[in-house]
């Protein structure tokens, strides 16, 4: 059984060591445990506090491409190594090192194909009580959107099985967080959570430049990630808005017409006729996209056969197929 930690980076080299002396050496029931980074275009001697320290394998980007993009790559280079179980962490050396084994355990005892960990969110002192009631408010939409009941869904500690591993796709170029739980969820992959320690910020988030940035970004994807998987199911509540209304004008014309013979309320008619074709649009949207959701699962599942047969017959190389993307092997 081979385990993989991955931990992204930019620009860590003042934190980069620690993280990587606080990863576990050794855990029962895992046979081989190896390091990668991902250095997401960094300007400073993230790569050297890598090498110097023994990392396996190294993941260069030219320049900053963003976590989501990062993270996916890392996954294709466990996967193409031989991974059994690939974690992911923090470079900042936010999350135990020692939790590793928490997190992995339910994947050996096949109870789950993805863990994530669940940070001590009311008891964080780096966290104010604003961002603390918008992670609560951020990681039940999450939960709505995906029917699981995973409660910090924003972690980035989180572990995936092979299997796990092979299914996953990232569309956006943000975050990974919200849209594997969603997807996950909605494809009937066993997902839970265990409580996970976390050590004191060293520095502020990178991953948005606000908060008020964060929670946008954040709902735009669990917006997007829920219109992929749920299109019909989606248009259909918001066609509701226009169609009401339509109904209730066009009644209204349709009791004045009767009565009084309906003069002056042809304006009536005309705007309740709009808001009905409105509503109609998004039925009809709902059904092409339900369509092309169907198409998409059918791509998804030629998609994991080819990776499958692709990265477990592999041949290690020295250069990754990705553009801006070479990799160091140790």
């Amino acid at each position: 059984m081979k385990l993989i930690i991955q931990v992204p980076c930019f620009n860590e080299e003042d934190t980069l060591c620690n993280t990587l002396d606080d990863l576990p050496k050794s855990i029962e029931g895992i046979d081989e445990i190896e390091y990668l980074i991902i250095n997401d275009g960094s300007s400073d001697k993230t790569t050297k506090v890598a090498k110097d320290w023994g990392v396996n394998y190294i993941v260069n980007f030219t320049q900053n491409k963003g976590l989501a993009r990062g993270f996916m790559a890392g996954i294709d280079v466990c996967l193409e190594n031989g991974a059994d179980i690939i974690v992911n962490t923090d470079a900042d050396n936010q999350y135990c090192g020692e939790d590793i084994e928490k997190i992995v355990r339910p994947i050996l005892e096949q109870r789950a194909d993805i863990v994530i960990g669940e940070r001590p969110i009311d008891d964080n002192e780096d966290f104010s009580k604003l961002k603390k009631k918008l992670q609560r408010i951020g990681s039940w939409a999450v939960r709505q959107a995906s029917n699981t009941d995973i409660p910090d869904a924003p972690s980035g500690f989180r572990a995936f099985s092979r299997e796990a591993a092979l299914k996953l796709n990232v569309v956006n170029d943000y975050t990974y967080t919200l849209e594997t739980i969603v997807q996950a969820g909605r494809e009937k992959i066993p997902i839970i959570s265990v409580p996970v320690r976390t050590n004191r910020a060293v520095r502020p988030s990178r991953l948005a430049k606000s908060m008020l940035g964060y929670v946008r970004t954040s709902m735009l994807t669990i917006l997007r990630a829920y219109l992929v998987y749920k299109p019909l199911k989606a248009f259909l509540f918001i066609s509701i808005f226009p169609t009401i209304p339509g109904l209730a004008i066009w009644i209204r014309f349709l009791y004045y017409f009767f009565t009084t013979g309906g003069a002056g309320h042809i304006q009536s008619l005309i705007f309740a006729c709009t808001l009905i074709i409105i509503g109609f649009v998004c039925v009809m949207i709902g059904i092409l996209g339900d369509t092309i959701c169907a198409n998409r699962k059918i791509l998804q599942d030629v998609q994991y056969h080819t990776r499958k047969q692709y990265y477990d017959g592999v041949k290690i190389s020295t250069v990754n197929r990705k553009e801006g993307c070479h990799i160091y092997y140790r």
